[in-house]
Formats: C-alpha cells, structure tokens, sequence
C-alpha cells in the first residue's frame, strides 16, 4: 500500500478533498463578505443566516414547488439577492456615515432573528437535500473514489470565485464600485448613481451566500444552525486573507480549507482551531492580513 508520511494515500486525499470542498465554501463565503466590507465597510455578520436562507430557499422550492437544483442553482441566488437589496435599502443605507460598530450590531441583530424564525418553523435537526441525479454516483480515480457532486463543487466554486473577481478588477462596472467607495461623491458628479451601485453591491454579495447555500445542501444537511456554524471560520479567512481584500478572501479560502482537511490527518484533535492558530500566527507577522493593504 502506497503510504504519504507513514499514512495510506487513500485516506491522506480523502481528507484533502474533504479540506478542499469546506475550502470552497470558505472561499465563496468570504469573497461575498470581502466585496461587502471592502465596497460598504459594514461588517456583515449576516452572512452565515444568507447561506442558511439559500439551502432553505432551495429546500422549499422543491418541497413545495417542485423545483429541482439546476433551475434552485440560478433562482436561489436571485431571491436571496432581492432579499438582500431589501435590507439595504429599508436599513444598512442608513447606517454608512456611522460607526461601524452600528452595522456589526445590525446585522448580528438580523442573523439572530433569521436563525431564530427558520428554528422556530423547522427545529434544529437538519433535513435532506437530495444530490441531482446527473451529478449522483463517483469516478474511479484509481488512487481514490471522488463522489461527482463533490468534484462539482470544487470546480463550480472556483468559476464562481475567478469569475466574481474578474468582473469587480476588470470591467467598468467594478471600476465604478471601487471608485465609489474611494470618493462616493465625485463618483455621484460623473453621474453615477452612487446609492443604487452600493444597493447592488450588498445584494451580489448576499446572492454570492445564497448560491453557497444551494450548493452546500446536498452535501451537508439543511439546518438552521449551519450558518452560525461556518461564520467565525469564514470571518478568519476574511482577516487572513486581509479585510475587503477580494483575492485574499478567494486564495484563503481554499489554503485555509486545504489546512483544516491535513490537520485531520495528522493532528485530528487540531482540526477545530487550526483556521484560528493560523489567523494569530499571520497577524502577528502581518496585521493586515496575507493580501490587505499596509494603513
């Protein structure tokens, strides 16, 4: 049997896999809570009730609709997103010119009153979300059996990610966003309408949590608590990688997963605050993160 540091090479990446699929939610989480921060400078601790609000949203449309994960995969992120432009207006919008502290608290207020609702109507057992059926089953890799789904996953979330980025670091419109929050009102002299491209902003980054959501259902269970079980590690990643740092959030994401997936294998007792003993050990060395910028 092929061993990798005194350790069969089946369960050493099968555990890299697993490390690398947590890596992609991490990843895609993080991207949408880099582009808030970074465009809005709120702290949106809401995010991890978006991603719960997406697999339940997924859930419902096929529960009560019929609605299966392809046509989930493209609506999920939409109504997520709408719902998310909704806040915005009714709320954050009044929140820019204060404290950023006031926007913390806003939407730690909001997650708990998502979570509360959604365990109110369906308890905290988690239900099933049924993998669709082109994707059901594995390949034989020969070294490994990688279930398809999973491999749908990896690479769904990197399209997703690169895609996010490019379209903020190379198009006019992410030209725009980024200006914006650099000098909001010479932007608005240009014409610009400033209010609607934030508006935007916060509802790309909740459709972004609702689209982690549908794809996580399969593979985890939908429950209300799986937003407030993944939103710490994901606020790690986001300081790791370097607060509003798109990239940073992005490349993190998937280090930090790839970690969590190795410390299992070789130190499984660590798996739990290895994301956290990084984070201590890359602030120390760099405050501002792997890709943030020096003030």
């Amino acid at each position: 049997m092929t061993m990798v540091f005194g350790i069969p090479i089946q369960a050493f990446l099968g555990q890299l896999l697993v490390g690398l699929i947590n890596g992609s939610f991490y990843a895609m989480l993080s991207l949408g809570l880099a582009i808030i921060f970074g465009m809005l400078r709120i702290i949106n601790f809401a995010h991890g009730a978006q991603y719960m609000l997406g697999a339940f949203v997924g859930y419902l449309l096929l529960a009560t609709a019929g609605i299966g994960y392809w046509p989930a995969l493209i609506l999920v992120p939409l109504i997520v997103g709408l719902i998310g432009v909704v806040i915005e207006r009714l709320a954050i919008s009044r929140l820019y010119n204060l404290d950023p502290l006031y926007g913390l608290l806003f939407t730690f207020g909001l997650a708990l009153v998502l979570e509360g609702v959604f365990r109110y109507y369906y308890g905290v057992s988690g239900r099933p979300y049924a993998t669709p059926p082109l994707l059901s089953g594995g390949t034989n890799l020969g070294f490994m059996f990688l279930p398809n789904y999973r491999g749908w996953v990896v690479v769904a979330s990197l399209v997703v990610c690169l895609g996010t980025w490019l379209a903020i670091e190379k198009t006019k419109f992410g030209s725009y966003l980024r200006a914006a929050t650099e000098n909001p009102s010479l932007v608005q002299a240009f014409g610009v309408n400033v209010p609607l491209l934030l508006t935007l902003t916060y509802g790309i980054g909740s459709g972004l949590a609702g689209l982690a959501g549908i794809m996580a259902a399969p593979v985890y269970q939908v429950s209300p608590l799986m937003g407030s079980d993944l939103i710490i590690i994901v606020f790690a990643v986001v300081v790791v990688g370097g607060m509003g740092s798109i990239l940073g959030a992005i490349v993190t994401g998937y280090i930090l997963g790839l970690a969590e997936g190795l410390t299992k294998v070789f130190y499984p007792e660590a798996s739990s605050t290895v994301v956290f003993v990084i984070m201590a050990l890359v602030l120390l060395v760099r405050p501002a993160g792997l890709f943030g910028k020096d003030a």
